[in-house]
C-alpha cells in the first residue's frame, strides 16, 4: 500500500516538475520577444524616416541618369519641320476673336455674355476675316493679336448667307496671312489648322483633307464645295484658317459635326477660300455683298428628257428665260420660244442649252449657284452652251442681284 502510494506521489512530483519548466520556458520566450519589440518600437519612433524603405538601404551621393546629347537646336525630322514651319508663318495672322452680347435676366437686370472665336489678318491695314457666326448680334468686339496686343474692332462687312464676315482694328506692324488657292485640292492633302478652342490660344491641329462635298448649314445656303477635314477643330476654332503644307490659307474653319459630345469628332468643315476671295472687296467696301447673276432662268436636263427634246447633250440647264438688260441679254445668249408644259408648269423650249461656265461642267441649277459663289459681279465669264447641235462658247459679263446677302 505505502509502495503503490509513493509511486503515485513520485509521478505527481514528476507532472508538477515539468509544468514549471514548460512554463519557465514560456516566460522566457514572452520576455524575448518584448525585448525585441520593445528595441523595435525605440528604433522605429528615435530615428526619423526610418520607416521609408529608402533608408533601409542607404541613400546615393548622386543620381546618375541617361540624358540626350546637347548638340543646339532638336533634330526635326521632315515631316516636324513642315509643321513647325507651317506654325510660326501662320500664327502672326491668327488672331482671338472675343464677341460680347448683352441679355437681361428675369429682373431685367443687363446680363453681359461672352463668345470666342478665331480671325485672320488679310491686310495691312487692320482687315480681318472671320466667321459671321462669330460676330452675328455682339455689341462689342475685342480682338487679342498673337503679341498678346488686344483691341476693339469693328464689324465693317457681313454675308450671312456665306457665314463669313469682315472686322476692322487700328493696330501698327501687322502680319497678313498668305491666301492660296482651293479650286485644285485633292482628299488626302495634309492641312493644318491654327485657333483658339476652348479659349486657348495659338493652337494648332493637323490632319488631311477627307472630302470635297456641300454640306447643309441648317442657317442659310449649303456651303458648296465644303473641305471636310478630320484636323481636330472645336468650338473656338470658328473662323481661324484652315492652311496647306506652304502655310497657305485655303479655308476658313466653320463647323464640326459632334455626334452630340459637343467637340472634335474628327468630322469638320471649312469654307473654301475661293469663295471668301470673290465676296472680300464687296463687304470691305460696301459691307455687304452684290450677288452675282447670269440673269436666266433655267430646266435642268436628265437623260429620259434630253432624249425626248433631241437634245446634243444629256445634261445641262435649258435656257427657258433670259432676264431683258441682264449680262445674259447682253451677251446674245437665246431662251426657249416653244410654249410647252411641264407637268401643270408652263415652259419654253428652243432656247440654249448652257453645258459649262469657265470649264466647269453645268448639270443643274445648283452647279450654276456653286459657280456663282465663286464669282462677283462684273466678272466676266466663259459660258459653254449648245444652240441647236452648234457648241460654241460666249463671254457673259455678271450682273448684280436683285437682293443683297
Amino acid at each position: 500500500m505505502n509502495s503503490v502510494f509513493a509511486g503515485r506521489y513520485s509521478s505527481a512530483r514528476s507532472f508538477v516538475s515539468e509544468l514549471k519548466g514548460i512554463a519557465m520556458r514560456t516566460i522566457r520566450l514572452l520576455f524575448i520577444a518584448f525585448v525585441i519589440a520593445a528595441a523595435f518600437f525605440w528604433y522605429t519612433t528615435h530615428r526619423p524616416g526610418s520607416l521609408n524603405p529608402s533608408a533601409w538601404f542607404g541613400r546615393p551621393d548622386k543620381v546618375h541618369i541617361i540624358e540626350a546629347a546637347q548638340n543646339g537646336p532638336p533634330q526635326l525630322d521632315s515631316e516636324e519641320q513642315v509643321n513647325v514651319a507651317v506654325y510660326r508663318k501662320g500664327l502672326p495672322s491668327v488672331v482671338n476673336i472675343t464677341s460680347t452680347t448683352v441679355s437681361f435676366d428675369f429682373f431685367y437686370g443687363v446680363m453681359p455674355q461672352h463668345g470666342q472665336g478665331t480671325g485672320f489678318i488679310i491686310d495691312k491695314e487692320g482687315h480681318i476675316l472671320t466667321n459671321d457666326h462669330v460676330v452675328s448680334g455682339a455689341q462689342q468686339v475685342e480682338v487679342t493679336l498673337s503679341n498678346r496686343k488686344k483691341y476693339r474692332a469693328e464689324v465693317i462687312g457681313r454675308s450671312p448667307a456665306h457665314d463669313l464676315a469682315v472686322l476692322k482694328i487700328n493696330a501698327p506692324e501687322l502680319t497678313p496671312a498668305v491666301l492660296g488657292d482651293s479650286r485644285n485640292l485633292v482628299v488626302g492633302q495634309k492641312v493644318f489648322a491654327i485657333g483658339n478652342p476652348f479659349g486657348l490660344s495659338g493652337t494648332m491641329t493637323n490632319g488631311i483633307i477627307s472630302s470635297i462635298r456641300p454640306v447643309d448649314t441648317g442657317n442659310g445656303p449649303p456651303i458648296d464645295d465644303a473641305i471636310q477635314t478630320d484636323a481636330a477643330i472645336n468650338p473656338g476654332n470658328s473662323g481661324g484658317p484652315l492652311l496647306n503644307s506652304r502655310g497657305e490659307v485655303i479655308g476658313i474653319n466653320s463647323m464640326i459635326i459632334t455626334g452630340g459630345i459637343g467637340q472634335s469628332a474628327g468630322v469638320g468643315f471649312a469654307i473654301p477660300i475661293n469663295t471668301a476671295k470673290a465676296i472680300l472687296n464687296d463687304l470691305v467696301t460696301i459691307g455687304s455683298v452684290r450677288r452675282p447673276t447670269l440673269g436666266i432662268r433655267g430646266l435642268p436636263i436628265v437623260p429620259e428628257l434630253a432624249q425626248e427634246l433631241g437634245l446634243p447633250t444629256e445634261s445641262g440647264v435649258l435656257i427657258i428665260q433670259v432676264i431683258p438688260g441682264s449680262g445674259a441679254a447682253r451677251a446674245g445668249i437665246r431662251a426657249g420660244n416653244q410654249p410647252a408644259y411641264l407637268g401643270r408648269t408652263r415652259i419654253n423650249l428652243g432656247g440654249d442649252l448652257l453645258v459649262a461656265i469657265d470649264g466647269e461642267d453645268i448639270v443643274d441649277l445648283r452647279d450654276i449657284a456653286r459657280v456663282m459663289n465663286t464669282k462677283r459681279a462684273g466678272d466676266i465669264v466663259t459660258v459653254t452652251i449648245y444652240r441647236e447641235k452648234r457648241k460654241m462658247d460666249v463671254k457673259v459679263t455678271l450682273g448684280e442681284a436683285q437682293e443683297r446677302a
